[in-house]
């Protein structure tokens, strides 16, 4: 919700509204990027959510198929304007390099995750199929943990380059491992199940 919120506020600034948040002067010099981004990251973080409940996929099965079908189409989105504005918008004032890596690692994580889990259940392979986009919504969500890691890390350690790269690179790796966890645990649900109608 944090990202959505902010997001949000960042649309109605770029629409012609009033300045709701801060400036960013990178964004308002070239907004189609990030417009993309929001209008894709919203809609995929919430409607995404739906996909991992077992319940929801049994009761809809054909909802499950068209929506992901749909949100295919917004992680890509969501994944390569992120990238975009990574390498064409001037750096974030306050990051450094190691930033600018994260960025693209996490990136073209998310792309790669959105295309392994598209692979995979086109060969009926339903378990990596949500492996991978259990990874790749993770990820997506790494901007709200990053909210948190953010302000703790500048409260204990200072604020300063280094570590605000490390904190939005913490905000990224923590959702992994959350995404691992539940993986390894199992209760993602994330065995074959007999039934489920592969993506066509």
């Amino acid at each position: 919700m944090i990202p959505a919120a902010a997001g949000s506020l960042r649309l109605i600034e770029l629409a012609g509204g009033p300045p709701l948040i801060p400036e960013n002067t990178r964004m308002t010099a070239s907004p189609v990027p990030v417009v993309v981004h929001i209008v894709s990251a919203i809609p995929y973080a919430v409607l995404g959510a739906f996909q991992f409940s077992p319940r929801f996929r049994r009761r809809w099965p054909a909802w499950h198929r068209a929506a992901g079908r749909v949100l295919v189409v917004l992680g890509f989105a969501t994944a390569f304007s992120a990238l975009w504005m990574t390498q064409f918008y001037a750096r974030q004032p306050g990051t450094g390099e190691l930033a600018y890596i994260f960025r693209l690692a996490f990136g073209s994580g998310m792309a790669a995750s959105i295309i392994l889990g598209f692979a995979a259940i086109r060969r009926a392979d339903v378990t990596r199929h949500r492996a991978w986009m259990t990874r790749a919504y993770a990820l997506a969500l790494g901007a709200g943990t990053q909210v948190f890691t953010q302000g703790i890390g500048n409260a204990v350690f200072g604020v300063s380059e280094l570590t605000t790269d490390l904190m939005l690179g913490a905000g990224w790796a923590l959702n992994l491992i959350a995404a691992e966890s539940i993986l390894r645990s199992g209760s993602s649900g994330t065995g074959r199940t007999t039934g489920e109608a592969r993506l066509s």
